[in-house]
C-alpha cells in the first residue's frame, strides 16, 4: 500500500474564477463596456462570435455558486471585480449597484466560512481608459490606485487577501504584442510599455490598499510563471531560454521582487525601445512586500535557437497571431511538446510545477508561495444519467496537486493551492469551446452539475489528503450529481450566446438567489529535489 500524501492544516484549499468570464450582465445595473465586451463583440476575435454577455449569469446566481463552494467545503474562493462594474469609465464616479454587488457576495462568502480572495484586475479594463491608450498610457497605473483604494474602502478587512493583477504577462504580450486578446493591438514598444505600467500599477494599488487598511492588509500579485526548457544541451538553446525567460519571468519578477529590469532583457529589447518609459522612483514603487505571490501553472514550454531556415515553430501554446507576443525575439522557435494533451493542446507535465515552485523558493527563499491557478480543459460527456465522469481532469489534478506536494515536502513555503476553475465559463478568444470547471454550466439552461473531479476535490479540500484518481464518490455517501432544483431559463432566451442583453437597469442582482545563468523556470535544483524524494510518505507494500 501508498501511505496517501495529506498536507497541512492550514494548507488552503479554493477554486477562482474571473468576473468576465462569469458574470454576464454586461449591460445591467450602470455596468460600463471593458474592452473584452468590445474585443468579443468584434466579429473574428472569438471562437463563434461567443462573448460574456450572458456567461454563466453568475451575477444573478451568485447564491447559488456560493452554495456550491460552501458544499465542496473550501477554505477560500478567489474571485475578480470587474473594474468597470464598480467604475464604469475607469476614472471619476463610482457605481454604487456595482459595488453592492461585490459586498453582498463577500459578506455571503464569509457567512459560509469560505476567505474571500479578490483580484483587482483579471482582464477586463474599462474601454473608455483604453480610448485613452489602455496599459499603454501611464495614467492607468495611477487610475488602477484609486480604483483598488476605493475597494479597500468599501470591502475592507472582509477580504482575506488582495491580488492587484492576473496574469500581466497575458495582458500585456497577448492584449498589445501579438493581439489574440482583448484589446486586439500588435505593437511591440506598446507591449514592454504595458509590462512597465502594469507592474507600476500594482505597487501602487498595494500601497493605496496599505494606506487604507494599514500594513497588516494581506496583498499578492499573479503571475503565469513559464517553464521553459532548452531543446538540446547548446549553448544557442541555453541563450534561447534565456531569452524568453527573461520576456515572460524576469520581466515581472525582477521590478516586483528586485526593484529592477533584468540587464539582458533591456539589451534583448533594445531595438524595440529604449525603455525611457521606466521614469526615476518607479522601481521603488513596483517593488512591495508581498504577504503571498501568486503562481499560476498549466503547461510546459521547449524551445531552441531558430537559425534562419524556413519559418520558425510556433507551438508556445497561444492563439496564432501573424504578430508575435515575444517582443524583440527573432531567433527562438516554440517546439512541439509530447504529450499527452488537454483540450488545449498544452501537453501535461506535473513536473513542470514542481520544477516551477522549487526554483522560486530557491531564488526567493523568504517569499510565500500559493498555486492560485491550476486545472485542465477537457471534452466533458453528459453520461445519460446526468452524471459528468471526467477522469482525465481527476488525474491532471491529482498528479498537479502531489506534484505541489512534493515541492512542499523539500521545503518550498507554498501556502495553498486553487483549481481552476469552479465552473465552465468563457474562456477568452475560444469562447465557450472549452470546458475547465469542476462544476459543468449547461449554457442553455445554466444548470450546474457536479463533474466526478468536483466530488474528488471535495474529498481533498475537507480531509487535507491527497485521495486516489478513482475516489470520486462523495466521501459523506451524499447524491453523485449536484446540481440546481430545477432548470433555471436562460435570462435572454432566444439572444444566443453571443447575443447582446435585452434587460437593462435590473436590480435584482445580488437580491436572490531553466535555471538561468540567474534565474529561469526550467529545472529544479538537483538538491531540492533529492530532499523531496527523501521527505516523500513512506510507501509499504
Amino acid at each position: 500500500m501508498t501511505t496517501p500524501r495529506r498536507f497541512p492544516d492550514d494548507f488552503v484549499w479554493g477554486s477562482a474564477t474571473a468576473a468576465y468570464q462569469i458574470e454576464g450582465a454586461a449591460d445591467e445595473d450602470g455596468r460600463g463596456p471593458s474592452i473584452w465586451d468590445t474585443f468579443s463583440r468584434t466579429p473574428g476575435k472569438v471562437l463563434n462570435g461567443d462573448t460574456g454577455d450572458v456567461a454563466d449569469d453568475h451575477y444573478h446566481r451568485w447564491a447559488e455558486d456560493v452554495q456550491h463552494i460552501r458544499d465542496l467545503g473550501l477554505d477560500a474562493y478567489r474571485l475578480s471585480i470587474s473594474w468597470p462594474r464598480v467604475q464604469p469609465g475607469g476614472t471619476g464616479e463610482f457605481n454604487e449597484a456595482g459595488i453592492a454587488f461585490y459586498s453582498r457576495l463577500v459578506d455571503a462568502l464569509r457567512e459560509a466560512g469560505v476567505k474571500p480572495v479578490v483580484t483587482l484586475y483579471h482582464w477586463d479594463l474599462p474601454q473608455e481608459l483604453e480610448d485613452a491608450g489602455g496599459w499603454t498610457n501611464r495614467t492607468t497605473a495611477y487610475a488602477f490606485a484609486e480604483y483598488a483604494r476605493r475597494m479597500a474602502e468599501e470591502l475592507g478587512a472582509r477580504v482575506d487577501t488582495w491580488t492587484t493583477l492576473n496574469e500581466p504577462w497575458c495582458s500585456a504580450y497577448l492584449g498589445y504584442a501579438s493581439g489574440v486578446h482583448a484589446p486586439g493591438r500588435t505593437e511591440g514598444e506598446g507591449a514592454l510599455r504595458a509590462v512597465h505600467h502594469l507592474n507600476l500599477a500594482h505597487g501602487l494599488a498595494v500601497k493605496a490598499i496599505r494606506e487604507v487598511l494599514g500594513d497588516d492588509a494581506k496583498t499578492s500579485v499573479t503571475l503565469n510563471l513559464h517553464v521553459v526548457r532548452p531543446d538540446t544541451d547548446s549553448a544557442e538553446d541555453a541563450d534561447a531560454v534565456r531569452k524568453i525567460d527573461a520576456l515572460a519571468n524576469r520581466a515581472f519578477l525582477g521590478p516586483l521582487l528586485d526593484s529592477a529590469y533584468p540587464d539582458d532583457l533591456l539589451a534583448d529589447t533594445a531595438h524595440v525601445t529604449d525603455w525611457s518609459f521606466v521614469e526615476d522612483g518607479d522601481l521603488a514603487i513596483t517593488r512591495q512586500p508581498l504577504d503571498v505571490l501568486g503562481v499560476n501553472y498549466y503547461s510546459t514550454a521547449r524551445v531552441r535557437h531558430f537559425a534562419g531556415d524556413g519559418a520558425p515553430e510556433q507551438n508556445d501554446g497561444h492563439a496564432e497571431s501573424a504578430a508575435t507576443p515575444w517582443v524583440g525575439v527573432t531567433d527562438v522557435e516554440f517546439l512541439e511538446q509530447p504529450g499527452p494533451y488537454t483540450a488545449m493542446g498544452w501537453n501535461i507535465e506535473p513536473q513542470g510545477m514542481t520544477d516551477l515552485l522549487l526554483s522560486l523558493h530557491a531564488t526567493y527563499p523568504d517569499q510565500p508561495l500559493m498555486v492560485t491557478e491550476n486545472g485542465a480543459a477537457f471534452d466533458d460527456v453528459v453520461s445519460p444519467d446526468g452524471a459528468v465522469h471526467d477522469p482525465e481532469r481527476v488525474a491532471y489534478l491529482h498528479d498537479h496537486v502531489d506534484a505541489v506536494g512534493t515541492a512542499v515536502d523539500a521545503g518550498a513555503d507554498v501556502r495553498g493551492y486553487f483549481a481552476w476553475s469552479l465552473l465552465d465559463n468563457f474562456e477568452w478568444s475560444y469562447g465557450y469551446s472549452k470546458r475547465f470547471g469542476i462544476i459543468r454550466v449547461d449554457y442553455d439552461t445554466l444548470v450546474r452539475t457536479w463533474k466526478d473531479s468536483a466530488h474528488w476535490y471535495r474529498r481533498l479540500a475537507t480531509t487535507r489528503t491527497l485521495p486516489g484518481v478513482d475516489e470520486v464518490s462523495p466521501p459523506d455517501g451524499g447524491t453523485t450529481v449536484r446540481h440546481a432544483s430545477r432548470p433555471v431559463p436562460h435570462p435572454h432566451e432566444g439572444a444566443g450566446r453571443a447575443g447582446t442583453l435585452s434587460t437593462r437597469g435590473s436590480s435584482s442582482a445580488g437580491q436572490s438567489s531553466g535555471l538561468i545563468i540567474r534565474r529561469s523556470w526550467v529545472q529544479a535544483p538537483p538538491a531540492l529535489l533529492a530532499r523531496a524524494e527523501a521527505r516523500r510518505p513512506s510507501r509499504t507494500r
